[in-house]
């Protein structure tokens, strides 16, 4: 993502306002020098068919998008009790246009929310909002930042839900939000020196601070593994900026769930990223394209941290936007069925919500039209899109309600990602 960079499947239906669920399921790379908002949030220093897989994205293009006797009534069972769960009836009062909603992250301005981003939480009826930037103003500030975008919830917009906050406090060169009432925090390869008790307890005091001001997601810990520390330093997004915790799966699987569990001490919502890994790319996808990643397999031990963290039960993880030529290398890890179905769906257990990088300012993306990007996104099973741009967000919605009306199919994956939300929203 920008200024640093900021940064299913499905198997149970149920019928809600006749409608069919089905149940499915920071941000950026690292940081960049573009002036626009990013979850990340630092300036960079460097460098339709309903049944079958979506067709290759790379390189992009526009998407185009016998009856039963009734047994008598003295046979008939006595009504079953509902069994719809809160977040399954949340969903039923939900018009699709504010599910599809639920599916978005819209960056604003740590100092100050700009137009377009009030406009996606009220128009567009954006269920989820992360502050990006730089604020070093302090917590006092910060709070009323927050409540200026938690002031839009209403029946009208997110259907009375509150708003999932979310900022990216990573420390070191990705810390949004600093001045009095927030620490100042070290690099990860720097927490990682202290061990994973003090880092876990350091981490709880870091999160209390954001809970604090009512952010209740942080796009942090990283946990890709970069391969080597002579390999850091050209390692664009992770590693010229010490934002790994070590050089091993091991090392890092430890000391970034000790970060992750201290956030969770806190009430607050750790994102693991970026799956399955940016140790091991040379360039940044926030400031480069055609980004790739020429080792990493399915079963790579450098999936180990968010195998971890997924066992833990983290609820949170944001996919990257490189290619891996050897998992799928004809799509972005964003648009891949095989790394989001396959390999967090179901061989990782996953079932929480599959988060994107930023989809909208971030240069590997410039070959698809905002539209495309959020339409591939969901059709390959994501859950919720990372926008740090907030004037994207129009075409985005539009053309996913446009898409859910059109075609059951997809309307079963927007319907199974909302419920995914809900549930997470709900602690399910």
């Amino acid at each position: 993502m920008r200024n640093p960079p900021f940064i299913a499947s499905i198997s149970v239906s149920i019928a809600t306002a006749g409608v069919l669920l089905v149940t499915a399921s920071g941000c950026s790379s690292g940081p960049s020098n573009s002036g626009q908002a990013s979850a990340e949030g630092t300036q960079s220093v460097a460098p339709s068919s309903p049944t079958t897989t979506p067709a290759p994205t790379s390189p992009p293009a526009t998407t185009t998008p016998s009856a039963v006797p009734s047994p008598p009534p003295s046979a008939m069972p006595a009504p079953a009790p509902s069994t719809a769960s809160a977040a399954e009836k949340q969903l039923g009062a939900l018009s699709l246009e504010q599910r599809v909603g639920q599916l978005f992250m819209v960056a604003a301005k740590a100092t100050g929310a700009e137009p377009g981003t009030m406009e996606a939480l009220t128009k567009y009826h954006a269920g989820n909002v992360y502050l990006s930037g730089r604020s070093k103003e302090g917590s006092a500030p910060t709070a009323a930042v927050v409540s200026s975008l938690t002031g839009t919830v209403s029946a009208a917009t997110t259907g009375g839900l509150p708003l999932f906050v979310a900022t990216d406090q990573e420390g070191g060169y990705v810390q949004v939000l600093s001045g009095p009432g927030f620490s100042t925090i070290p690099t990860a390869l720097v927490q990682a020196s202290s061990g994973a008790a003090k880092l876990r307890a350091d981490a709880a005091t870091w999160g209390k601070e954001l809970r604090s001001v009512g952010v209740n997601v942080n796009l942090a810990p990283v946990l890709d593994t970069v391969t080597s520390p002579e390999f850091a330093p050209s390692n664009a997004p992770i590693g010229h900026f010490q934002r790994e915790y070590g050089y091993d799966p091991g090392n890092v699987s430890l000391l970034g769930n000790a970060f992750a569990d201290g956030m969770k001490d806190a009430g607050v919502a750790p994102v693991v990223k970026h799956f399955p890994g940016l140790g091991r790319v040379v360039p940044n996808t926030d400031v480069s394209s055609n980004v790739r990643d020429t080792a990493t397999t399915r079963d790579d031990p450098a999936l180990q941290p968010f195998h971890t963290a997924i066992k833990a039960g983290t609820q949170w993880v944001m996919v990257s936007n490189a290619y891996y030529d050897k998992i799928d290398p004809a799509n972005i890890a964003p648009f891949s069925l095989t790394v989001m179905d396959t390999m967090l769906r179901a061989d990782a257990g996953f079932k929480g919500i599959i988060l994107s990088d930023d989809l909208c300012s971030a240069a590997q993306m410039e070959a698809w039209s905002d539209a495309d990007r959020a339409l591939n996104f969901f059709g390959a099973g994501g859950t919720m899109l990372v926008c740090a741009d907030p004037t994207s967000i129009p075409a985005m919605h539009q053309a996913v309600v446009q898409k859910a009306t059109a075609d059951p199919a997809f309307r079963a994956k927007v319907d199974a990602a909302a419920l995914t939300v809900l549930r997470v929203r709900a602690g399910q």
